[in-house]
């Protein structure tokens, strides 16, 4: 079975998390993670430039085969929510550049797949990426182990996407 390597993306216009996982049929491997950090004294123009930017390079360094990446989740904060979307555009205009395949998961959807509950906390879903990743320790920051999370739940739900769609 050919390798694939996943992009997984929690985006935020203060901090996009990434990760990159690499799969050989069952056996996931964590290949690299990180996180854009933006300032909110800097213009919105410069901060999701840079967002584009910082994720066009790890698509070029890592050369990823497909991505996941987290939808905007509104809640209470509508302000906050559409700073996310904006980061969110940012992050997919790079992807698209590059011609990636796009998985797009809602935050319960990456928590059942990673833990087995929608309703999972920060810490239960770094908990769970170390050990199926089978890290030494929880990734960090959070907005990284999201990334990551994002990039495991596209393991598991594209084949599905791509059945669902025959």
């Amino acid at each position: 079975m050919r390798e694939r390597i996943i992009l997984g993306i929690d985006p935020g216009l203060a901090h996009t998390g990434w990760g990159i996982v690499s799969q050989q049929g069952s056996c996931l491997d964590c290949v690299a993670y990180g996180c854009v950090t933006t300032h909110p004294h800097e213009e919105l123009s410069v901060r999701l430039l840079k967002i584009h930017q910082q994720i066009e390079a790890v698509v070029n360094r890592f050369q990823p085969t497909c991505m996941g990446i987290e939808t905007v989740w509104f809640g209470q904060n509508v302000t906050a929510a559409f700073g996310t979307g904006q980061a969110r555009g940012a992050a997919l205009v790079a992807c698209a550049r590059a011609g990636l395949e796009v998985g797009e998961y809602t935050p319960r959807q990456i928590k059942m797949a990673v833990v087995g509950t929608g309703s999972a906390d920060k810490a239960q879903v770094q908990y769970m990426v170390a050990q199926l990743l089978r890290l030494p320790q929880a990734p960090e920051p959070d907005h990284a182990a999201d990334a990551l999370a994002a990039a495991l739940c596209h393991c598991t739900h594209a084949p599905l996407r791509k059945e669902m769609a025959v």
